[in-house]
């Protein structure tokens, strides 16, 4: 089959594109990478690429178009996500769970509990991810995060020791791999101990090789011992390895690594080609010709995936790559296909429109032998009662707090105004907030007023209130993020920080996200002032953490 296809549909094979998870064009969030429907049309039925990387929507919709772009193909499709916290971290409807370093706060005091969470966590996220036609799950994070400072890998990651990454990382593909899905490690050979976003900047890894294979190197060794699908290249220049050219492209670390010295047999894939770390050293095009060259089977989310897959044909009859590497790779694509249940035969015919009467819609019936059924399709496995449970058991046994708890609302209190200082990297990107999330709906029934800022509103709440007294619960929302460049606490949050505990009007803080912000917190706040901490952002994070704040009794999130 694979000596029938032409060079760019066999180059095409190994490409997968970005797509928006909603259904209509005017939805589209990020124009410069999310192709129209007609464009992403042209994609997977004329070009022929081999999969799709979905952002954006609810799981009710993704549903729809998995379907979609399955009848569109040429060939059946891989349809990917980068769910490392759960399907509903990416769409809205499904289980959402809190961070991977969630699970490893857990560890430190019961490994046993720990471990069964993240094979839990394994299994609900693929069930979920094939209950609305995924069928690669990107994830998950290998790394081991011990940079405190690491902007991009963060609460990612599974925890901060090689030992502690390795046992949770294969837990999580031991559940992942009771469905029929794709399991990936990233990022190859480790981003955890960086303090640069490879989203905006190539990182450099110092280490020598020694301690790459003390610290960086366990985690992928566990996880292919445990049968991932899959590896996931890290954008990162590694000098003791290859001092020219970042992994991604580097056939040194490639090859001469993952697939020889540690046995890889699966996929190898890149990170995204999109980020500054790569394509702004090489430009989209010839970054993907390299990193097809260095050894990568799949190139994932080129720039621009015509001109792309043209570049690859073109090194391909320069010679610069083997036209027997390329089918190797197709050949694992296809493997990695038929091992979720997609059925590789024949380009499919275009469809067939039956002639139709004046004023009648046109019915469509699809050639493709590889269209999923939209029975196929199963929403009653998204968010079960089993499945929020275990993520909420999670938030609650991971929770750091202190101080003196519950915090008491007195009646005098009531009468007098209070503020509900919420902090976060970026007001117009939160979508975990609105006026029916408990961080903002719960402390408004005991009186407290909304004031929401970011690094682009500080001067405003230095303004407000400035000549009255008024006790203020103060929220902050940070974590490591991706096009951030920092993991730590923003300029406003620090001086918000300062300024109340100078008042005496911090009555208590809640921290979502990250527990390094925790860390620069607690050296300054009094033994007296009620603090929680948790590591998810989500709705049912703050319910819990509030909870536990104002001594509420706990109710089940389903």
């Amino acid at each position: 089959m694979i000596d029938n296809l032409s060079l760019p549909e066999l180059v095409a094979q190994m490409f997968v594109v970005r797509a928006s998870g909603y259904l209509f064009d005017r939805q589209i969030r990020y124009p410069e990478w999310e192709p129209t429907a007609d464009k992403l049309r042209h994609y997977v039925e004329k070009l022929g690429v081999g999969g799709v990387i979905l952002v954006g929507g609810s799981a009710a919709e993704l549903s729809v178009r998995s379907h979609q772009l399955q009848s569109w193909a040429k060939f059946p499709l891989l349809l990917a996500a980068d769910i490392e916290e759960g399907v509903g971290q990416r769409f809205s409807g499904a289980t959402w769970f809190g961070p991977p370093m969630a699970i490893a706060e857990i560890a430190k005091q019961n490994p046993a509990d720990a471990g069964c969470y993240a094979e839990q966590m394994g299994a609900v996220t693929a069930i979920e991810a094939r209950a609305i036609g995924l069928n690669w799950v990107l994830a998950p994070v290998v790394d081991v995060n011990n940079n405190p400072d690491n902007p991009v890998i963060n609460v990612r990651a599974f925890g901060e020791t090689p030992e502690i990454v390795s046992k949770l990382a294969s837990a999580f593909i031991r559940g992942a791999s009771t469905q029929s899905v794709l399991t990936t490690a990233k990022h190859f050979p480790g981003h955890g101990d960086t303090a640069v976003d490879s989203h905006l900047e190539l990182p450099v890894l110092p280490h020598s090789p020694s301690r790459l294979a003390e610290v960086e190197l366990p985690p992928f060794v566990e996880a292919i011992a445990h049968g991932v699908d899959a590896v996931m290249s890290a954008h990162l220049l590694i000098p003791a390895w290859d001092a020219e050219f970042p992994a991604t492209v580097s056939r040194k670390i490639l090859m001469g690594k993952l697939r020889q010295e540690l046995g890889f047999q699966g996929l190898i894939v890149t990170d995204a080609l999109v980020m500054g770390a790569i394509a702004n050293q090489y430009g989209p095009n010839e970054a993907a010709v390299l990193a097809a060259q260095a050894g990568a089977d799949v190139l994932l989310m080129p720039l621009d995936p015509h001109g792309a897959i043209q570049a690859v044909c073109e090194a391909v009859t320069q010679g610069r790559i083997p036209i027997t590497q390329i089918k190797e790779s197709v050949k694992r694509i296809w493997e990695a296909k038929r091992k979720v249940g997609l059925r590789i035969s024949e380009p499919s015919q275009p469809p067939l429109v039956k002639p139709r009467r004046k004023n009648q819609t046109p019915v469509v019936q699809s050639g493709s032998k590889n269209l999923q059924s939209l029975n196929s399709i199963n929403l009653s496995l998204l968010a079960t009662p089993a499945a929020t449970t275990i993520a909420a058991n999670i938030l609650r046994d991971s929770l750091k707090f202190g101080g003196n708890l519950p915090l008491a609302v007195s009646p005098t209190q009531k009468n007098q105004p209070l503020r509900n200082l919420i902090v976060v990297d970026d007001v117009l990107a939160c979508e975990f907030l609105g006026n029916h999330t408990p961080a903002i709906a719960l402390p408004a029934k005991f009186g407290y007023e909304l004031q929401l800022i970011d690094d682009r509103t500080v001067s405003i709440a230095h303004n407000t209130n400035a000549e009255s007294f008024t006790p203020t619960l103060l929220q902050v929302f940070i974590r490591g993020n991706c096009f951030r460049g920092s993991a730590g606490l923003t300029l406003a949050a620090q001086d918000l920080f300062k300024q109340l505990l100078t008042t005496g009007e911090l009555q208590a803080v809640l921290i979502y996200g990250s527990p390094y912000v925790l860390d620069q917190f607690l050296p300054h706040l009094s033994p007296s002032i009620p603090h929680v901490f948790c590591f998810g952002q989500m709705p049912s994070a703050q319910a819990i953490a509030l909870e536990l704040l104002f001594g509420l009794d706990s109710k089940p999130l389903a």
